[in-house]
């Protein structure tokens, strides 16, 4: 793509946007892939320019979603940009060079985020990516389009400096910490208790803690996810421990609902769901409510913003009513 396409400039990019808020919760840690646990740790100052050149100081190669919702954090003081790229695409290795380029001459006015979408699936459906590279702002934890596709120098420099304009008037104009060094997410102390908890695979004080949170908040999202989360584990533990084939082999809704989890946690959610939908469509009153519910269950532990999610939620109220 040899140009930027149009795109606003103003402050409404930020106020407008159709885009989640990512300060309200995003693809944070509650919400990482199943079967897998919270990756703690401030983000180094990595990057492709390498951690001693001046690009390197402010360039951050994503790894995880709490890396991420550390970005998300730093950008209520200085400007986020991402860069969603892959490694089979060539348009991303002219771009993401020019990008560095510029992080370094900056001086931290931004922070380049690199998102691999291949390693970094969740955080690439946050964004709604439909190709790569596909550019974005963050500013006070709001996230904006930038452009998609490639772009020469001088193209990508009048949007950072279109970008850095409106991120001032928006008291977002400060500089990054030289050395890279991130701060790590604040968790609320129950969300905290339950990721350690987590991270040493004490899923029972894991779900303890989730479960108080949501006795002091009942609509705490991050809590409700965190929940399904780790009860999605705690049954990943029960059928690794089962006999082989056991609850597949007696046909019935625990070797459906097993099925399920397991392709979910394989990343492979529209199969567990369509699994769990063609049972609940075939079953009785009671086992109808037990699918429904462990496909909210699923549902949380996917995330909204994952399209699979959405679609099938639209076929349950289909198959309910």
């Amino acid at each position: 793509m040899a140009e930027a396409p149009d795109q606003p400039t103003g402050a409404d990019r930020f106020a407008d946007s159709k885009m989640p808020d990512l300060s309200k919760g995003g693809p944070g840690p509650a919400q990482s892939n199943p079967g897998l646990g919270p990756s703690g740790g401030a983000v180094g100052a990595g990057g492709a320019a390498g951690a001693g050149s001046a690009a390197g100081r402010f360039v951050v190669e994503v790894t995880s979603e709490s890396e991420f919702a550390a970005l998300v954090q730093q950008s209520t003081s200085v400007p986020i940009v991402v860069d969603l790229w892959a490694t089979w695409c060539g348009p991303c290795k002219q771009l993401s060079p020019i990008l560095e380029k510029l992080a370094g001459e900056y001086g931290g006015r931004f922070i380049l985020a690199k998102v691999d979408v291949d390693a970094n699936r969740s955080i690439a459906q946050a964004f709604q990516v439909q190709s790569v590279p596909t550019v974005v702002a963050i500013v006070g934890g709001r996230p904006a389009p930038l452009f998609q596709g490639s772009a020469p120098e001088n193209q990508v420099r009048a949007v950072i400096e279109a970008l850095l304009a409106e991120a001032a008037k928006l008291g977002v104009s400060g500089t990054a910490d030289p050395s890279g060094a991130l701060p790590e997410p604040q968790l609320p102390p129950l969300h905290q208790e339950a990721f350690d908890a987590i991270e040493r695979g004490d899923l029972d004080a894991a779900k303890a803690a989730y479960v108080k949170a949501l006795a002091e908040a009942p609509a705490d999202a991050a809590a409700k996810a965190g929940l399904a989360q780790v009860e999605l584990l705690q049954r990943l533990q029960v059928a690794e421990g089962a006999p082989a084939g056991e609850e597949a082999a007696d046909g019935g809704l625990a070797g459906v609902m097993a099925a399920a989890d397991a392709a979910v946690a394989m990343g492979q959610p529209a199969e567990g769901f369509a699994q769990l939908l063609a049972a609940l469509r075939a079953a009785g009153p009671e086992d109808k409510e037990t699918l429904r519910l462990r496909l909210l269950d699923l549902f949380e532990v996917v995330g909204a913003s994952d399209p699979s999610v959405a679609k099938a939620r639209r076929e349950l109220a289909s198959a309910l009513f």
